[in-house]
């Protein structure tokens, strides 16, 4: 959850990627992203482990990891 208590998994996030890349080439696609203005914030958000098949844990700004559900519903286009 942001301080403004809306979770970024459940609003519309325009402009943002979220890409899975093999652990071995991460490190060269942040680095290749952050090398053009609009890459200038691309970050190593995660892992994939085969700890926990099929599910999605995150870690809160409080350092608390807590599974990430399923948005619920059907995903609406949002007008600006």
């Amino acid at each position: 959850m942001t301080s403004g208590g809306l979770d970024p998994a459940h609003v519309a996030n325009e402009g943002v990627l979220v890409a899975v890349i093999p652990a071995d080439d991460a490190e060269a696609v942040v680095q290749a992203m952050r090398s053009d203005p609009a890459g200038a914030r691309a970050a190593i958000i995660g892992e994939v482990t085969a700890a926990e098949p099929g599910r999605v844990a995150a870690r809160t700004s409080l350092g608390v990891h807590r599974l990430v559900a399923r948005p619920a519903g059907e995903q609406l286009p949002r007008t600006c």
